[in-house]
């Protein structure tokens, strides 16, 4: 009969298996290794970066000051979401997408902040008649506050919204609310306050000041829809005076005072 081979013994086993392993981490390092060093190649170095998008804020100056020196790596070992950050550092970017263009480029997209008005945050305790504010900033057409060169919207009749801190979205939409309620009188919102109380004035872009009160929305639009309905009517009757300021804060009605006429009583005691 043959002789049966003797089994290797359990010790020689684990000796051939961790030399595979051994082996194959020298392999590993190799390759890693071999593979940092291709990366960190002159051959992959960036040749062009390309933004697209909103550009009518910045230009390639700005970009390049503001971002590129933010940037490192090449086209393999640039980190995109770092470089999606030093992007949206840049003054007037909202947001920025980053993604790597063979051969050798990166593409960025940028979407700019849209102004819509300026920011004040009233300080604690201001009320809506309050001129304190922490900071002026502006308001971009989603509601967000976002910080820029005030001087870049000097020329841009924007309107101001001055309330609590992270009330600006429904501050925006109120405006845009009012704006439309307002257009029969040929007027348009100069200024809206909202004190830390809940309660709404509007100041008109002819200086009047409409003291709107307290309300959910449709409470406040439906006070301002029947001021506007009938405030021409109550000007003409009084001579055509000009509207000094309007009080809308009254149950029944409200209270107008008129240049160079003694404000009178309305129908409604309370206010709101």
């Amino acid at each position: 009969m043959p002789r049966q081979a003797e089994p290797t013994p359990v010790d020689v086993r684990i000796m051939h298996a961790a030399t595979g392993l051994l082996v194959l981490a020298m392999v590993g390092l190799v390759l890693v290794a071999g593979a940092r060093w291709l990366a960190a190649k002159s051959f992959f170095e960036l040749r062009a970066i390309r933004v697209a998008g909103d550009v009518s804020r910045n230009n390639a100056a700005t970009l390049r000051a503001n971002a590129v020196p933010r940037l490192a790596g090449n086209f393999l070992t640039m980190d995109l979401q770092r470089a999606r950050s030093a992007f949206e550092a840049v003054p007037w970017v909202r947001h920025a997408s980053v993604r790597r263009v063979w051969p050798m480029r990166v593409e960025v997209t940028l979407e700019e902040h849209k102004p819509a008005a300026y920011w004040e945050t009233k300080a604690d305790g201001a009320d809506s008649n309050s001129d304190a504010s922490v900071d002026r900033q502006l308001v971009n057409s989603f509601g967000e506050v976002f910080q820029a060169n005030l001087g870049d919207v000097e020329d841009e009749d924007l309107p101001t919204l001055a309330g609590p801190e992270g009330s600006a979205q429904q501050m925006l939409r109120m405006y845009q609310l009012l704006e439309e309620a307002v257009r029969p009188l040929d007027e348009t919102v100069d200024r809206l306050d909202l004190s830390g109380r809940g309660s709404w004035r509007a100041t008109l872009d002819k200086g009047e000041v409409i003291e709107i009160g307290r309300g959910d929305e449709a409470e406040v639009l439906a006070r301002v829809r029947r001021f506007v309905s009938s405030i021409s009517q109550v000007v003409s009757t009084s001579g055509g005076a000009p509207l000094v300021s309007a009080d809308l804060r009254h149950a029944d009605g409200y209270a107008v005072r008129l240049q160079g006429v003694k404000t009178q009583p309305v129908a409604g005691k309370t206010r709101k």
